[in-house]
């Protein structure tokens, strides 16, 4: 039954408190706790706390709260907060657990995942491959322009929400990223340059967006625009430059939809470079300001050394690299195969990924923009290695009989969802595949996400 909060003297409402303790954390790595039959879910808690939460929201299955207090800590909380808006951003919900637990945590939430679907005894995942860095690690960023009460807002919607938290400082982003967003939000409050209301739909300024190459401590920065600004935004370009000469490239980019999708179809140079030249490992990447790429670089390089390693080409292999984005896996295995394909829908990215061939001065790649399944379809032969790297959520039944179908002598599958690995691995081992490695690897420090690295040999 539904408290009614009581009243205070005062008339204002009492607050409906939850004593709880947490028991385990779900998949988001939300604390949870059941109370009156129900799961109340607590951010920021960790198993094994006794908290005082406030109710938000209370559902047919779940309370929603926010956390007011701890009163018995885990021994796994870090001496002291992870960030100071850890409890209203909410994107990284591990940032005050101790480092050991995120990675035992990640390892568990993958195991749960696959047993529920697949045999045990059909797996044996080896430790979750710990980041090199678990702060700073974070090379791109897409944050948020808004207004409050007169006050300017740059930083993250709250997970779940379209309310915007101002980050002063991100933990998880790159130094350069946060010090580029300190700058622009400085110049754009002098300047007073109008930013843009969702509701009214009018106003300039709607997302900054950052991205960063650890390798040389440079910067790409584009503003996401409502309107073409021939005025203001060539005044805050020039000024960012000034101030950060890591910056070696800023754009515009025109988005004047009422949706939520964060980039527009034009994009405009206003000053300097068009991308930015990235070294994975013995590669070098053409990334443009829209592309697609992963945000831990460093970790990157790490998981494109272990498929190659695995792949143990010869030189007389034909690879094919499904959802292959810029080219990163596909270029990182060209140079031990006799002909690598990749394939992926968005153009853009195919572009991209074949300007990268030419970078590399790799002549054995061919990029097709198209649908993964229809252009598996089309292709001649059997390949001997498949790479697929898809969105979280996964290859699909259809895609995987395709896949199964050609008969590759091994398959490398790059997983951003357990759940989904799952489902896909459970219907690979089912088309006679079998699992030799199986590699977490924490590509996202102090959130409960997790990459994984599969690689199957046909039985």
């Amino acid at each position: 039954m539904k408290k009614t909060p009581e009243k205070k003297k005062t008339g204002r409402p009492k607050l409906d408190t939850l004593k709880v303790t947490i028991t385990e954390l779900d998949n988001e790595g939300v604390g949870t706790a059941r109370e009156d039959n129900l799961t109340a879910l607590v951010q920021g808690a960790f198993p094994a706390e006794t908290v005082v939460a406030e109710v938000e929201h209370r559902g047919r299955t779940h309370i929603f709260t926010r956390l007011l207090k701890i009163l018995r800590r885990s021994p796994s909380r870090t001496a002291q907060p992870g960030c100071p808006v850890e409890l209203s951003c909410l994107g990284c919900p591990l940032v005050s657990m101790q480092y050991q637990a995120q990675l035992q945590f990640k390892q568990q939430r993958l195991e749960r995942a696959l047993t529920a679907l697949i045999p045990i005894e059909s797996f044996s995942a080896l430790p979750v491959l710990p980041a090199v860095d678990t702060l700073g690690y974070r090379t791109s960023a897409k944050l948020v322009f808004a207004r409050q009460r007169e006050k300017l807002l740059l930083g993250l919607y709250r997970r779940g929400s379209h309310d915007v938290v101002d980050i002063a400082e991100c933990p998880v982003h790159h130094p350069l990223i946060n010090r580029i967003a300190t700058i622009v939000r400085e110049d754009v409050a002098r300047r007073q340059v109008s930013v843009y209301n969702p509701r009214h739909q009018r106003g300039l300024l709607r997302y900054l967006l950052i991205r960063v190459s650890p390798d040389n401590n440079r910067a790409l920065v584009t503003f996401v625009c409502h309107d073409r600004d021939y005025q203001n935004l060539p005044k805050l370009a020039k000024k960012l430059i000034k101030k950060v000469p890591e910056v070696i490239g800023v754009h515009q980019n025109i988005n004047s939809s009422s949706g939520n999708v964060i980039l527009g179809n034009e994009s405009i140079k206003l000053l300097g470079h068009p991308d930015l030249i990235e070294q994975v490992g013995d590669i070098r990447l053409h990334i443009a300001p829209e592309s697609f790429f992963q945000v831990n670089t460093r970790q990157a390089t790490r998981m494109y050394a272990l498929i190659t390693d695995w792949a143990a080409l010869s030189g007389r292999e034909t690879v094919v690299d499904l959802f292959c984005g810029i080219g990163g896996i596909a270029l990182s295995l060209a140079k031990g195969a006799r002909h690598v394909i990749g394939i992926e829908i968005v153009p853009e990215a195919v572009r991209n990924a074949k300007a990268n061939a030419t970078l590399n001065q790799l002549s054995n790649c061919r990029f097709i923009a198209g649908d993964a399944m229809t252009e598996l379809e089309r292709l001649a032969g059997t390949p001997d290695l498949v790479t697929v790297n898809p969105p979280r959520k996964g290859c699909g039944a259809e895609l995987i009989r395709h896949i199964v179908a050609l008969r590759p002598a091994q398959i490398i599958y790059v997983s951003c969802d357990p759940d989904t690995l799952a489902q896909d691995l459970k219907q690979l081992l089912a088309g006679g595949y079998q699992i030799k490695r199986l590699q977490p690897v924490d590509m996202f420090p102090q959130t409960a996400h997790i990459e994984t690295l599969v690689q199957l040999v046909a039985g």
